[in-house]
């Protein structure tokens, strides 16, 4: 048999209602010469039986389970060990592909051969209501221009301006695989440092169909969403070893500041869902990450918004979060708004 040119990783965790429609786009192809490597994460439905009876249909489909349930990286780095293709992506569970989006990705790598990561076209197809949306690429790909690495690497940092969906070359994959400092968020990380070790990234017009549904654990409440503050902090201490430049780490951590107030005021909002223990265990990993922060680090502007003032005195800071939070609920931030100086 043939080495595979793909490599497609899925990590499924009681995925059993969306698997099928994710292998049916994988299995479809205009590209067959793939590899499709999936790793139940011990799943408690049927998502395993489904992709031992898939793989019996399809040779191209390999089938792994991790020891323990331990999160999306996790599985997909064990993914990793099995990759005989020279090219990588991973396909959620729940996502799907166009039928010739791996073949336009590939066809991308072979007419530029400096380029080391190419992107997905990406739309947000919404179960609520079967909305679409595009989420959109920067102009300068959009011409079928390159951007440097470095280029990529700010925009992804910038408030994910540059999704994390492409294929790119194993190479980088066996220098940077996914991080598992945290269950949820951290493999984001990863595509920020391949976007920083890569010549070149294009785009090509495969596109990528991502579901958005209420369920998502980074989009619904849960205690698992302040693994976001854990995984920022992570990838600033990459970032450091990287020696990236000052000026870039300075506006990285503004984005982790503000997602740092994101996720406090989150915690206020719904405290009187949590039980005690719960409480405890979220206010230390909060009271933690607030002593990560240094006022010289910070923009001025994200230093002095009101509500954003920077108070390692975590007493200080809860009662700042806490009035802040009571005059947007009360419908006083349009107050604010006269002094355009603050927004």
């Amino acid at each position: 048999m043939s080495i595979p040119s793909v490599a497609v990783l899925v990590a499924a965790y009681n995925a059993a209602a969306t698997l099928p429609r994710c292998l049916d786009s994988l299995c479809g192809q205009t590209m067959s010469n793939l590899e499709i490597i999936c790793v139940d994460d011990c799943s408690t439905d049927v998502t395993l039986e489904i992709l031992h009876e898939r793989a019996n249909k399809d040779t191209r489909i390999k089938v792994l389970q991790t020891p323990r349930n331990s999160g999306q990286a996790v599985a997909r780095n064990l993914a990793l060990q099995h990759v005989q293709a020279s090219f990588i992506c991973m396909v959620d569970a729940d996502d799907w592909l166009s039928p010739d989006t791996l073949e336009k990705a590939m066809d991308c790598f072979r007419q530029h051969p400096r380029t080391d990561c190419v992107m997905f076209q990406l739309i947000i197809h919404d179960d609520t209501d079967d909305h679409e949306e595009d989420y959109g690429l920067p102009d300068k790909l959009v011409k079928g221009e390159a951007l440097s690495g470095n280029e990529a690497f700010e925009l992804c940092i910038d408030g994910w301006k540059l999704h994390g969906l492409y294929l790119t070359r194993r190479s980088l994959y066996q220098a940077i695989p996914f991080d598992t400092s945290t269950r949820l968020y951290s493999d984001d990380n990863t595509s920020c440092l391949h976007y920083l070790h890569s010549r070149e990234v294009r785009a090509c017009t495969g596109t990528y169909f991502y579901r958005r549904h209420l369920q998502s654990l980074t989009t619904s409440f849960s205690p698992l969403r302040f693994d976001q503050m854990e995984a920022m902090l992570s990838l600033l201490f990459q970032l450091k070893k990287e020696a990236v430049q000052s000026a870039i780490l300075r506006r990285y951590e503004s984005h982790r500041w503000m997602a740092y107030i994101h996720c406090y005021r989150l915690f206020l909002q719904h405290r009187a869902e949590l039980d005690a223990q719960t409480i405890l265990q979220i206010s230390a990993r909060l009271r933690t990450i607030l002593h990560t922060f240094r006022p010289s680090r910070l923009p001025l502007r994200s230093r002095w918004k009101p509500g954003y003032w920077l108070m390692l005195n975590t007493r200080l800071f809860h009662f700042q979060q806490q009035a802040y939070l009571h005059l947007w609920v009360n419908g006083l931030k349009k107050s604010f708004k006269i002094f355009p100086f603050f927004y």
